[in-house]
């Protein structure tokens, strides 16, 4: 099968976030695919830009043909980020019959985080006379309405939800990485056998071989370790939602008890910095962040793996955050702060969830945490990894992608 899927935003293990389109195209070539992805140049969640000089960039990564596209760059949301959305959203129209007459479809699959991009990859579909699927990551316009507080009579929320509509109508399927959307967007006119739910998932190759963490960060954790108290770690961006906040404010109650370890970094970082300076936070450090393939071995030094979110409504139709994943397949006891759709961390079985902006629960559950025996502790960690094995491999999402979609 030819399958071309269109983000504006994708990365690879070369150029960073976001990674899921990577991830599920190279299973998709494992399986005996050919996979086309189409991207803008420029994305401001990619921690290196692909080298575009004049024109378009053709380049292979590991059996992936890419095709960047030129856009201009951007600095926060705003005009010139809505510059380079049409910028991408443009030149796939433009070049619609070109990419069906080259590549030849079977599959087009829009993937944006934003929903504008169905417009051209329905017009390379009916070229092509290829199924078009819509991959939904986030509930645009609602996101930048519940979390920017932008009114829906703004201009660009008309646009934006103009294309959602028409996506929900068109599409052939809609794979949706939130798994409590559908009644949504059945509300948006989408017929109820459309609806897929493919969460995000884990490459396991990155856990064979994982990289060496940088000696100072390493030494750092070893000095940590040898105190002897348990290791409570976040490992992230340091960002407001993250409720980074609530974790240090629990670490009042925690001294003597645990070290909370924080790595990574973000906008939050200096305000966390000066916190723990102080508050006398003793039992906190903070460490810088880290290549992504040495994250496993920051996972294996901690005892309990922190993931919390600040409560938003748009969590309703569910979450399925990619740092939950890793400490998943850690196999780490799971401290969840969040209030969602759905509790993959209850479902698995592998640590306590409490709800979110209460340092209070935050700090019961870690006590009830570290009262356990090893023993119990250990295959509370096992079993979200054999839940992740089981259920959230890439392998496993992409045969199950392909197969779903296929499922008429």
């Amino acid at each position: 099968m030819n399958i071309l899927l269109i983000n504006h935003y994708a990365g690879s293990v070369r150029h960073g976030m976001e990674f899921r389109p990577f991830y599920l195209a190279r299973e998709w070539v494992r399986s005996g695919h050919k996979v086309h992805i189409l991207a803008a140049s420029y994305s401001h969640i990619r921690a290196e830009q692909p080298s575009i000089t004049d024109g378009v960039l053709d380049e292979n990564i590991e059996g992936i043909d890419y095709h960047w596209y030129p856009t201009p760059a951007y600095g926060k949301n705003g005009l010139w980020r809505a510059k380079n959305m049409l910028s991408f959203i443009w030149s796939l129209w433009r070049d619609a019959l070109g990419i069906s007459q080259e590549f030849k479809p079977d599959l087009v699959i829009a993937s944006s985080t934003y929903p504008m991009d169905i417009w051209p990859a329905r017009r390379i579909a009916q070229f092509a006379n290829a199924k078009l699927v819509y991959e939904v990551h986030d509930l645009w316009p609602l996101s930048p309405m519940e979390l920017g507080s932008m009114s829906r009579w703004h201009p660009f929320i008309i646009w934006v939800q103009t294309a959602e509509d028409y996506a929900y109508r068109y599409a052939d399927k809609v794979v949706s990485m939130l798994p409590k959307a559908k009644e949504y967007m059945q509300s948006r006119g989408m017929l109820n056998e459309k609806f897929v739910y493919v969460p995000n998932g884990i490459d396991v190759d990155e856990w064979f071989k994982p990289d060496p963490l940088p000696r100072e960060v390493q030494i750092k954790l070893d000095a940590l370790r040898a105190n002897g108290l348990p290791l409570v770690g976040y490992a992230g961006t340091y960002g407001l939602a993250n409720a980074l906040d609530t974790l240090l404010e629990a670490g009042h109650y925690l001294k003597g008890l645990v070290q909370i370890v924080l790595l990574g970094t973000g906008p939050e970082r200096d305000k966390l910095l000066s916190r723990v300076e102080k508050e006398g936070l003793t039992n906190v450090t903070i460490l810088p962040s880290v290549p992504k393939r040495s994250i496993p071995n920051f996972l294996k030094a901690i005892d309990i793996a922190y993931i919390g979110l600040l409560p938003q409504p748009l969590f309703r139709f569910g979450i399925s955050p990619n740092k939950l994943m890793d400490y998943m397949m850690a196999g780490k006891p799971i401290l969840m702060s969040i209030e969602a759709g759905n509790d993959p961390v209850t479902e698995a079985e592998c640590g306590i969830t409490v709800l979110p902006g209460d340092p209070i629960a935050v700090a019961k559950a870690v006590r009830s945490l570290i009262a356990l025996s090893p023993e119990a502790l250990a295959e509370m960690g096992a079993s979200g990894k054999r839940f992740i094995l089981k259920n959230q491999t890439y392998k496993i999402l992409a045969q199950q992608f392909l197969g779903l979609i296929n499922d008429d």
